[in-house]
């Protein structure tokens, strides 16, 4: 049986980004906040599924406890590591919040219908992207109960 988290325990994050800038923001929004989390990042599909399986150089990578997934990446989209998670039973219970440009209705449809925990569209200025990246890490480090790591 897995030991229940303890609240006060800072958090594994993994930002699946291929944007440089949207990679900057977001690590200065945790710094800025000072935020406790670990933030990790993957910059496309192939390496974040690779990384979640703890595959080649990412043998040792801690296992996230919230994902932070862009949906338009190279290599392999965005959407089929959505799926990809979602199906795997070793993932799927690992809370991931869509966070990406995409407005597209069909964006949003097919990230909930693949299970997505929740779907933000990144403001465009910067002061608004820290802001969505605090309220994201707020929500799931001090309102939700998180899944104990296993």
């Amino acid at each position: 049986m897995t030991a229940p988290r303890e609240s006060s325990l800072p958090i594994e994050v993994l930002l699946v980004e291929d944007d440089p800038g949207d990679v900057l923001m977001t690590q200065e929004a945790f710094e800025e906040h000072k935020v406790r989390n670990k933030l990790n990042v993957v910059q496309d599909g192939e390496e974040a599924l690779a990384y979640l399986r703890r595959e080649g150089p990412h043998a040792d990578a801690p296992r996230p406890d919230l994902i932070l997934l862009d949906l338009n990446l190279p290599r392999v989209d965005g959407r089929q590591v959505l799926q990809a998670i979602k199906e795997d039973p070793d993932l799927r219970r690992i809370p991931v919040v869509v966070l990406t440009t995409s407005q597209a209705d069909e964006d949003i449809l097919r990230s909930y219908s693949l299970h997505a925990n929740a779907y933000v569209t990144k403001p465009v200025d910067f002061d608004s992207f820290i802001a969505v990246v605090r309220q994201i890490d707020e929500f799931f480090v001090s309102v939700v109960k998180l899944p104990p790591r296993g």
